[in-house]
Formats: structure tokens, sequence, C-alpha cells
């Protein structure tokens, strides 16, 4: 078996060597053509791609919703009845606000009035008119119905009672000292001012308006 070993190692070292030299033993290698280039001019390397970049909250655009709310559109004004309904719309008037301004009634199941107590009878009733006229006032309404309240004389009807005790205490600055206020179950109508598509300086001037009316309301609404 030995000569098998030896065989197989003698045939090995040949081949080794032929793979080595053996271009030099068949000849001198001037004859042998290099191999054609490999267009070197078309390899291109190719770029690592990016590294993922961190998430930043603040490249996440803002929706449209976030910004600042819009100037509302419409206005109101109210609610007014008797002689603060007469002077809101006389002061609404001189702002010259021409066809913006609209008017609209809210009834209410129940409310409170500032008025004087029915006299005895219509004569009584009319000295009475007469004496509050003498103290400039000029909005008043004598009640016609029967019952109790036949020949009152009403000074004016409000949404709730604070107000309704702030008109009294005007009244009573002026001299007027037989009125009172209760509270009044009837149907009660008030009048509420819409303003239309104001612009900064109507909103502007309806603020300081308000403020001549302290018992009145002046919020944003949408436009019907």
């Amino acid at each position: 078996m030995k000569w098998l070993f030896w065989s197989l190692l003698l045939a090995c070292l040949v081949f080794f060597a032929f793979m080595r030299w053996g271009a030099a033993l068949l000849g001198d290698g001037a004859n042998m053509q290099p191999q054609p280039p490999l267009n070197e001019e078309k390899i291109r390397l190719l770029k690592a791609p990016p590294e993922p970049q961190p998430y930043l909250a603040a490249q996440v655009p803002v929706p449209s919703s976030a910004a600042a709310p819009a100037q509302p559109a419409c206005m109101e004004w109210g609610e007014f009845s008797g002689g603060d309904l007469a002077r809101a719309a006389a002061a609404l008037d001189g702002l010259m606000l021409g066809g913006k301004v609209a008017q609209r009634q809210v009834e209410h199941a129940s409310g409170y009035w500032v008025y004087i107590p029915p006299r005895q009878n219509r004569s009584e009733t009319d000295k009475k008119v007469s004496q509050i006229k003498s103290l400039g006032i000029e909005e008043y309404f004598i009640v016609q119905e029967a019952g109790k309240w036949h020949n009152a004389i009403s000074l004016g009807i409000f949404k709730t009672g604070e107000a309704a005790q702030r008109f009294l205490d005007k009244l009573r600055e002026k001299g007027v000292k037989s009125a009172t206020v209760g509270e009044r179950a009837s149907k009660l109508v008030l009048t509420v001012f819409a303003l239309k598509n104001p612009d900064a300086e109507s909103v502007a001037k309806m603020v300081e308006l308000q403020g001549e009316f302290p018992g009145s309301e002046l919020k944003a609404v949408a436009c019907e």
C-alpha cells in the first residue's frame, strides 16, 4: 500500500507544479493574450443607504384647525324691554351700523316687573301718571285687564329680579317713591338686537355700549 500512497503524493506535486509554473514551462509568456478589461468606466460604487433620522415632533405639520379662531360672524345684544329697549335702540342708531342690525323677540314664561300698585280709580291713576311724568318718566303702561292688577302702572319688565331692582334704584334716584318690584307670571316678551358680520371697529363700539347697560349681555353667535 505504500507504493499507492507515494504515487498519489507524486501526482499531487506534479499537478501543483504545473499549475504554478506551467506557463513558464510551455513558453516565455510573451505570446499570451491578456484578458480584456471589464469596462471599468461602467463600474460604479453603490452609496450606503442613509441612516434613519430620529423622529422629531417639530417636523409634524400643525393642522389648520389649531390656528387662532376667526372673528365671530354675528353678535347678539339683549335682552331689553320698556325704557331700556328704547334707549338701546337709540344708542344703536347712533353707531350708524345701517342694515347690519336686526331685532328678534324672546319669550319667557315668567319674569319680574317694576310697577306702581293699582290706584282706587282711574282718576287716581291718571294723577299718579302725571306725577311720574313730571319726574322725567316717559315709559309706562296702565294695566287695563280686570283683576287684582287693574289700573296698576307698569314701568318696566325684566328677565331677572336683579335687573328689576337696578331699574327700581334708578327710579328712586329720580324721586319715584311708590314703585316696587314683583314677580310676573304671565308671558314675558323681550327684544334682542342681532349684529351681522361686524368688523373690528363695530365690535369695539358694541363692547363700549354694553357697558352703559349693566343688565345686558353681549355675545358672539353663529349667523342663522
